[in-house]
This record gives C-alpha cells, sequence and structure tokens, in this order.
C-alpha cells in the first residue's frame, strides 16, 4: 500500500491528533486536511485560528474535497457520525483509483457498509476502523479495530508505523457492531452517571450513593470516573449523541428497538445543549462531578 500521503477528512480533535502523529513516520511526504470549518460559513476568527493551527504544524490546508483527493493516497475520514457517509459520498466523486479510504467513525454497520460500496465502486479501498476509547491519552496508538478486504494489509502498515490496529475482519460491519455495541454501553454509563450524580447531588444524598457504588465495584473510583464522564460529556456531548443515533441504528439493523440508545443520545444532546448555553463556561479543567452538578443545579434554578 501506498501511504506516502495522507489527506486528513475533518481537522477536529482527532484529524488533528492524526495528521500531527503521522507527519513524521517514515515515508510520509506530505498531509494535507480538508474541514468545513475552513469554509464558509464559519466565523473568519475559527477559520484564521484552525489555519494557523495547520501551518504552525505543517498541515496543508486545501479548499475542496476533490483538491484532498487529488493529493493523497491515503484518505483517513475523522468527522462526526452524521457525516460519515455524506463525506463519502463526497471522497468518491474525486478519489483516486488506488487510495486507500479509512474510515475512523462511529457509524452502525450498515452506515459503513454504504460508504464502502461508494468508495470502493470509484475505484478506492476502503477500511472500517472502531476506535475502541478516546483518543486522547493514547493519540495516534489508540487501539483500533480494522475490517475489509484489504484490513490485514493496512493493519500491518499501519502497525509498522507503531499504531495498535488489529484487523478483526475481512467483512465490512464487523468492526463497527464491536464499537457500537461498546458505546451502547460506555456512552449509557456516562449518561447514567450524569443523571444519578446531579439527582443526587439535588436531593443531597450524594454521600450515602457514591460509597455504595464503591462497594458494589470497588475497582472504580467513581468520584473520579464522575468527573471525567461528565467532562468529556461536556466538551464533546454532541459528537457522543451523534455516535449514540448511529448505535441505534446499529441496534435496528438487527431488529430490536433501540430503547437505551436513543435514551442515551438525548442525554448526551441535553448536556450538550447546557453546554452551547454557556452553563459550565467557567469551570475549570480539573472541576469536579460536583462543580458540573452544581452548575446543572443552577441552570435548572434559572431556567436555562
Amino acid at each position: 500500500m501506498q501511504l506516502t500521503q495522507i489527506g486528513l477528512i475533518g481537522y477536529g480533535e482527532v484529524g488533528k491528533t492524526f495528521a500531527l502523529g503521522l507527519k513524521e513516520k517514515p515515508g510520509v511526504t506530505s498531509v494535507s486536511a480538508w474541514d468545513l470549518k475552513f469554509a464558509a460559513p464559519t466565523p473568519l476568527s475559527l477559520q484564521a485560528a484552525e489555519q494557523a493551527h495547520a501551518a504552525q504544524h505543517s498541515i496543508q490546508v486545501v479548499g475542496a474535497m476533490a483538491e484532498l483527493c487529488a493529493q493523497s493516497q491515503f484518505i483517513i475520514s475523522a468527522v462526526t457520525a452524521s457525516n460519515t457517509l455524506s463525506v463519502a459520498q463526497q471522497a468518491s466523486q474525486s478519489i483516486r483509483p488506488g487510495t486507500v479510504y479509512l474510515d475512523l467513525n462511529s457509524a452502525s454497520p450498515g452506515t459503513k457498509q454504504a460508504c464502502a460500496a461508494l468508495i470502493d465502486a470509484a475505484g478506492g479501498i476502503y477500511v472500517e476502523a472502531g476506535v475502541m476509547t478516546s483518543v486522547p491519552p493514547y493519540g495516534i496508538k489508540v487501539p483500533m479495530l480494522l475490517g475489509g478486504a484489504q484490513s490485514q494489509s493496512l493493519a500491518a502498515s499501519l502497525q509498522a508505523w507503531g499504531l495498535d490496529a488489529k484487523s478483526v475482519s475481512d467483512k465490512l460491519g464487523v468492526a463497527s457492531a464491536i464499537k457500537m455495541s461498546r458505546s451502547v454501553m460506555i456512552k449509557g454509563l456516562e449518561a447514567l452517571v450524569i443523571e444519578s450524580y446531579a439527582t443526587a447531588r439535588a436531593y443531597g444524598v450524594e454521600a450515602h450513593v457514591l460509597p455504595t457504588l464503591q462497594e458494589t465495584f470497588p475497582q472504580i473510583d467513581w468520584s473520579l470516573q464522575g468527573a471525567y464522564f461528565f467532562s468529556r460529556v461536556v466538551q464533546h456531548g454532541k459528537r457522543r449523541a451523534e455516535e449514540m443515533r448511529e448505535a441505534a441504528n446499529t441496534v435496528k439493523e438487527v431488529g430490536f428497538e433501540p430503547f437505551m440508545a436513543l435514551a442515551t443520545a438525548d442525554k448526551q444532546q441535553w448536556v450538550a445543549d447546557q453546554a452551547a448555553q454557556g452553563v459550565f463556561q467557567h469551570l475549570p479543567k480539573d472541576a469536579t462531578w460536583q462543580d458540573y452538578a452544581d452548575c446543572l443545579l443552577a441552570a435548572r434554578q434559572q431556567g436555562v
């Protein structure tokens, strides 16, 4: 596989991490990125900040998907779940034959299979990835499960660069099914902790509730874990809500009603909406779960 010219679709947290982490790998000659943030109607201040970040790290900003495809042998899609299919559709119109397209997005097996059909029909090589935990603090060494006819070959190339990539199946959808099934549990736990802790805080009974959790699951520090869950959902709730809607699609695709996945999506979206309204804007990075809960309670009293 030729992986010397890398193109990133999406220059958010994950896109930046992979762009910066891969640009110094042996054989890599260029790294470019395309993101909607680089174009109107994005606020000029955000455009300038994103472009400055890319320039500072020698990442070439391109103005369109077609331009990215024209100069890339290895394309990595790192966008929000809801955009997974649309960017694959756009890329399929310009992708060069033989280009590897690695889809990191949190989408259902059905969505990944639809993306693969588009990329493969255009002559590209589609490989799905299930990113199995939060990218920070692992960086590009985050555990990834790959799937697709060429997943073993790509996994070997990525392993040579020191990445934790493993092919789990030559059949598309398996890696995503693993990822999405895990997300139902992990993102659901985040939602449960936020709802439980905030309610306990409102009643003033957290000193009774958390010790019972600690007794039942002594291997988890429930205070620290609670703070981490709150912080990640506040920061990435919108993206997590989109992922959980794809998790709901995953459940639907096997004929079950996704009661829990949809409820989790709603809770994640609600927290994201609170964050967008500035409910948590004054909290420090090391805020406790109690700090986050207090912000929610104050917003409730103010009718936010």
